[in-house]
Order: structure tokens, then C-alpha cells, then sequence
């Protein structure tokens, strides 16, 4: 008689510095876009929580924002969500480049997880981008500096490794049960992730100075009768007057091209046409005003 596998479900942090591909991997774990990526510093915000199911078990990422040292108050506000994370899960995912270079970014990374007891996974990330032979010198500076439960070399971008990251994150995990329901792919509200997907293709397609200091608020969203249409209307919020001008580009191009760009995904994920509407406002410094950082959804779970 076949004996019947035990059930496991847990918790588990991606962390690591900014634009390392944390989102891109927690997208690839559940098989869904739910987290935004670009190549700036800064793209996630704030705790995204997903799910992945399987038969084997259940595991509920939180893609944390980068940790970093923080140069204003929303950067205070990403670092404090990321480290608060690390006493509430059950294994730690660090993702890291692959390199044996550990540079001051790592090193303040690895000073908050001497402080901690959770298991923690080294992933080195991309490696797709150099040569097999090259990743055991960087598995070994690594462990030179920190006793890892596991070392899990992958490809987030190719799929290269994710489905032993996967096995081997539930041989860690508690007997547990079912947290969500086997559909359920993120705690995220649809207006969330609609906001989320404007502001990544601001992140996209606009300097590398202006995308840091903007946010975006969903002003409206209604489902028109016949449910084969939703009205979206989104206020992306700048912090300069010239970035304002950015933004909007010549004769609305820019504004026009985020527009087209953000409404194609949002009709994939909604599955239904969306009519979306952008406005651009000015609120300066908004970044270093706590009303405007909770304002514009940036707020601890304690005031959630």
C-alpha cells in the first residue's frame, strides 16, 4: 500500500539588493505576471505576497522591496518592510548575481541575516550568463562568508533549475494546511496591480532619473453593465514640474505609449476590454511626506 504524502505549506522571503530578479523569479515560481519588473532600482515597493499549489504543498512568497540603504522616507519605508519579513517566514530566498565580487550591498544583506535564525537558501540568479564551470567559485566565496541551509544555482529568466528551487523549498517546509484556496494566486487587489502595471511601464520607457519619484493612484474603476468593459482612470504622480513635461512627452506621446503598453496587460489580466485614462499631477517631494507615502499605498500592515 502506497503510504500518503505528508502536506506542507510555509512561508517564504525573496530578498536581496534591487535588480536582481526577484520579481522576474517569483513570477516564474507561480507561472503568473503578478509582480512588476524592469531593470531600475526600486520597481517593487512594497510586500507582494503569491501563491504557489501543488499536490506536494503550498508555498506563499513575499517578494520583499530590495534591501538597501535608504536615501529618503519611502526608502526607510521598503527597507523596514523587507527586514520585518525576515522573523515571519518559514526559509529565506537571497538571490544574488553571479559573481564571487561580495560588495557592500551584500555584506549589509548578510550583517541582517546573522541577526536571524530562518534557514536561509542562497539563489544565484542568471546563469544563464556565464559558464557552468564559473559557479562553484561563486557558490564558495559565498560560503566563506555564511552558513547556507541550501545553494541553488538558477535561471529565473530561462526556467533553468526553478522546479528543483521548488522541491527543494518543500522538503523545508512545515506540515501544514492549505492557506489559500488552489486558484488563488496573490492577496493583491486588482487595483493594486493595475496601478503596479502603469507604473512599470513608466519604469519602462521614461529616464533613469524621473520613474524613482513617481507613484500611481487608480482614481476610478468600474465595470460597466454586461461585464465586457471596465473604465480605468490613473493619475501617475510626479515629483518636478519638468518631470511632468517627461512624462506626458511631445504632444502626449509618452503619456500615450505608457497608456497602450499598460492597458494590453491589464486586458489579459482582467479579461475583458479596458478604457484607460492617465492624468499626471505634481506633488513635490512626495517621497519624504508620511501622507503622501500612506496616500499613495505605501503603508505598514499595522495601518493597513
Amino acid at each position: 500500500m502506497e503510504k500518503i504524502k505528508t502536506y506542507r505549506s510555509g512561508f517564504v522571503a525573496l530578498i536581496g539588493r534591487p535588480n536582481v530578479g526577484k520579481s522576474t523569479l517569483m513570477n516564474r515560481l507561480i507561472g503568473q505576471k503578478i509582480a512588476i519588473t524592469s531593470s531600475k532600482p526600486q520597481t517593487t515597493r512594497n510586500r507582494i505576497q503569491t501563491v504557489y499549489t501543488s499536490d506536494a504543498g503550498q508555498i506563499i512568497f513575499l517578494d520583499t522591496p530590495g534591501i538597501h540603504k535608504a536615501k529618503n522616507r519611502l526608502g526607510e519605508y521598503m527597507v523596514e518592510v523587507a527586514e520585518r519579513t525576515l522573523s515571519e517566514v518559514d526559509i529565506i530566498l537571497w538571490l544574488v548575481e553571479p559573481s564571487s565580487f561580495i560588495g557592500a550591498g551584500e555584506q549589509y544583506i548578510l550583517e541582517k541575516l546573522r541577526k536571524t535564525k530562518t534557514p536561509v537558501f542562497l539563489v544565484i540568479n542568471k546563469i544563464d550568463k556565464v559558464k557552468k564551470e564559473e559557479i562553484l567559485a561563486f557558490i564558495d566565496a559565498y560560503r566563506k562568508e555564511y552558513s547556507f541551509a541550501e545553494v541553488v544555482p538558477v535561471s529565473a529568466l530561462k526556467g533553468e533549475n526553478t522546479d528543483a528551487l521548488i522541491d527543494t523549498m518543500l522538503r523545508y517546509l512545515p506540515e501544514g494546511p492549505m492557506y489559500y484556496d488552489e486558484d488563488t494566486i496573490t492577496d493583491q487587489p486588482e487595483r493594486q496591480i493595475v496601478a503596479e502595471l502603469v507604473r512599470e511601464k513608466a519604469l519602462r520607457n521614461l529616464s533613469d532619473e524621473i520613474p524613482h519619484g513617481i507613484a500611481v493612484v487608480i482614481d476610478r474603476m468600474k465595470e460597466r453593465p454586461g461585464g465586457t468593459l471596465i473604465d480605468i482612470d490613473a493619475t501617475i504622480v510626479c515629483e518636478r514640474d519638468s518631470h511632468k513635461g517627461i512624462i506626458i512627452g511631445k504632444q502626449g506621446a509618452m503619456l500615450k505609449k505608457i497608456g497602450q503598453q499598460a492597458r494590453f496587460e491589464m486586458e489579459a489580466l482582467l479579461g475583458c476590454k479596458v478604457n484607460l485614462k492617465l492624468w499626471v499631477k505634481v506633488r513635490k517631494d512626495w517621497r519624504d511626506s508620511e501622507l503622501l507615502i500612506k496616500n499613495y499605498g505605501y503603508r505598514s500592515e499595522d495601518e493597513a
